[in-house]
Formats: structure tokens, C-alpha cells, sequence
């Protein structure tokens, strides 16, 4: 019992120890950025907020604007590659890789895709193409940064007729090649009707319960996501 006690207290110390490294590394980062548009050196005199930014329709150029004013933004993997599996079948992994015969060899590219959100209305998806895994989720992570936009929820179902932002106000639908996606509200408590990966978009974005239906090839997972991404835009483009 005293060696568990131990193992416990050695984990939350450990874990403490992690939370005051990040807030430390995220303050000298903070710091030590120097910004290198006009729009970065207004968000870090503190003359504009990230509302501002896009009712202005400012367009982020730094991804340090976008760690500066969302400091508890979350960011996933989004796995969009796959290898065929020791028992058949396909084993999903982060990165997709693509490999193109030259005259000198053969030569590999590695592609990814992550979404970052701060799991209250905001969510940027993006896309990274490198050689190596490292770079790929790199570029990938900084992208999706650049493409942070907000999101409209609400509660439009008429089985919860409730007030809390739980869910989105109407139905929507988003395209992205053949790929159709419609997004429907629902009822406080249902969940997130939805595929694994699409479910981490709806998670970062603040979205609790929701429903969802789709058409064309769903496996090709660029798409799929892409045509998320349309229909969750498209709930800013509606007016009420």
C-alpha cells in the first residue's frame, strides 16, 4: 500500500512538475516573440482581442498571435494515413505517405493534418507536406493556427429547446469534392454522433452533442474533414 501511495504521489508531482515547465516555456515564449506585421504588434500592446481580429476581418499571419491570445488552445492529430494491418485490413496512421519514382530514386513525401481548438469556439484545421514526420506535423500544427475561425453554437433542436450553447443553432451543410456533409443539432445529452476522427473537430470546437450525416467518399479523409470544415464556416455565413 505505501509503494502505491508512493507511485501516486510520485505521478501527481510529475505531472505538476510538467504544467509549471509549459506555463514557464509559454511565458518565455511570450516574451521573446518580436512580432513581424502590424497586426502582431497591435495584439501584443494589448490594442486588439481575437474578436476584433475577425469582426475586422483581419487575416493571421503569425501563429504567435494566435498562442498569445488563446493560451489554453488544444491541438490533435488528425489520422489520415493508413498501412495495411498484420491480419489484413488497414492501420490508421497520422501521417500519409506518398512516394514518387525519379530517375535518381525513389522519393518520399509525408502528409498530415492537425486541428487546434480551445474547446469554446474556436478551431483551426491544417495541412503539412515534408519529408519527415517531425516537420510534417510542424507545418502542419502552425497552419492550422493561421486558419483559426470561429464558430456559431447554440441550441437549434426542437427536442431540448434549451439556452446553453450546446450544440449549433440550425441545420448546415459543407462540401468538399464529392463529399457531402450535413450537420444537424440535437438534444442535450445525445453526444456526437460521428466518426472517431471527426468527433476530435467537434470536441475542440466546443460542441457537445450533435448529429451528422454524409454522402460520397467518406474514406478519402482530406475530403471528409475538408467538408466539415466548410459547413461548420458556413454556420457564420447565415444570419438569424
Amino acid at each position: 500500500m505505501e509503494n502505491k501511495e508512493e507511485d501516486v504521489g510520485n505521478l501527481e508531482k510529475n505531472e505538476i512538475e510538467e504544467v509549471e515547465e509549459k506555463a514557464e516555456l509559454e511565458k518565455e515564449t511570450k516574451e521573446s516573440w518580436v512580432p513581424k506585421t502590424k497586426l502582431g504588434n497591435l495584439v501584443k500592446e494589448g490594442k486588439i482581442t481575437l474578436e476584433d481580429i475577425f469582426n475586422s476581418g483581419y487575416k493571421i499571419k503569425e501563429p504567435e498571435i494566435v498562442d498569445f491570445l488563446v493560451p489554453d488552445l488544444e491541438e490533435r492529430i488528425m489520422y489520415i494515413g493508413g498501412s495495411s494491418g498484420k491480419g489484413g485490413g488497414i492501420q490508421r496512421r497520422a501521417a500519409r505517405r506518398t512516394v514518387r519514382i525519379h530517375k535518381s530514386g525513389r522519393r518520399i513525401n509525408l502528409s498530415a493534418m492537425v486541428v487546434v481548438g480551445n474547446k469554446n469556439g474556436y478551431i483551426g484545421i491544417g495541412f503539412g507536406r515534408a519529408a519527415t514526420n517531425k516537420e510534417t506535423l510542424k507545418k502542419a500544427a502552425r497552419n492550422a493556427r493561421l486558419n483559426l475561425f470561429p464558430i456559431r453554437r447554440g441550441c437549434g433542436s426542437p427536442e431540448c429547446k434549451c439556452s446553453e450553447e450546446h450544440s449549433i443553432p440550425f441545420s448546415v451543410t459543407g462540401k468538399s469534392g464529392s463529399v457531402v456533409v450535413k450537420l444537424m443539432p440535437a438534444p442535450r445529452g445525445l453526444s456526437l454522433c460521428a466518426p472517431d476522427e471527426i468527433k476530435k473537430i467537434f470536441e475542440l470546437s466546443g460542441i457537445k452533442d450533435i448529429r451528422m450525416k454524409s454522402r460520397g467518399q467518406t474514406g478519402t479523409r482530406f475530403n471528409f474533414i475538408y467538408a466539415v470544415e466548410n459547413a461548420l464556416k458556413n454556420l457564420n455565413k447565415m444570419r438569424l
